[in-house]
């Protein structure tokens, strides 16, 4: 059977292990059941997560003119402490900024290649987690608001990586960490306007991928250069499909591309 449909980043079940979803306009994939298989991937078009329309995705899965001026790609997106909600000030959209913004978020610390700080929503956890490819998390403070995470980030990322190194991510190249210990040192650090918001009751989630061979060199795949690739599938992690021939496919960063994929 051929399923077709645009990339968007897989829906995921907090379960052991978590489970995968792709969902297109008219098919849906559970991805764990593709688990060895071999799979075609064919790039047949590309169509904007904003807008629609059949044009050159240029980040994000948006085309260059919704990337620069649709609220879902503002730059508080990236960087929450560049949020101004809370101050009745306009990005793009502020209707949309404060639905978004003035919400409880989340600043915790996640072992996937290694310890980082990020921010989330309150509402994605451990969704945040699992994409990120993070084996271990905890929760650090819970505060109101986007830019109160975006500040805590800043001052903690002073003294903890903030950034994961997916090629470590996708080798399984990781160590157990003591969260509690990291949490307990960096408690010193959180701004004193958030210091009010630690979370002081507060244990390690633990998360496990349906992986049966992790790469040794993994290698990106790019539909936009090769446009077809087929391979087996041995693993899912993050949002990466992992193949037995070390090839990764990040479907998170090639949302927006419209694609055919038949398993046998």
């Amino acid at each position: 059977m051929v399923y077709k449909g645009v990339l968007t980043k897989m829906q995921t079940e907090f379960l052991d292990p978590i489970q995968y979803y792709l969902v297109f306009e008219s098919d849906f994939i559970h991805v764990n059941q593709l688990l060895n298989k071999t799979i075609d991937i064919k790039k047949v078009g590309e169509q904007c997560l904003s807008c629609g329309l059949d044009r050159p995705i240029f980040r994000q899965g948006f085309c260059k003119t919704c990337f620069f001026e649709k609220p879902l790609a503002g730059d508080w997106i990236m960087r929450p402490e560049l949020s101004m909600a809370h101050l009745g000030k306009e990005d793009r959209d502020l209707d949309y900024e404060k639905k978004v913004q003035l919400q409880p978020h989340i600043v915790y610390l996640a072992n996937s290649s290694n310890v980082k700080v990020g921010v989330t929503r309150k509402s994605q956890v451990p969704t945040r987690w699992i994409d990120q490819g993070a084996h271990e998390a905890i929760e650090i403070v819970e505060v109101p608001n986007r830019y109160l995470a975006g500040i805590t980030e800043v001052a903690l990322k002073e003294h903890v990586s903030d950034k994961t190194n997916w090629r470590n991510m996708l080798k399984n190249n990781i160590k157990d960490e003591d969260l509690l210990a990291w949490r307990s040192e960096l408690k010193a650090y959180i701004p004193d306007e958030v210091k009010t918001y630690f979370i002081d009751n507060m244990s390690e989630t633990h998360l496990h991928f349906p992986v049966e061979k992790y790469p040794q060199k993994p290698k990106s795949l790019n539909l936009n250069k090769d446009l077809v690739y087929t391979g087996k599938l041995v693993g899912i992690k993050g949002q990466y499909l992992i193949f037995d021939d070390d090839s990764v496919f990040n479907v998170r960063s090639n949302e927006g591309l419209v694609v055919e994929m038949t398993p046998y």
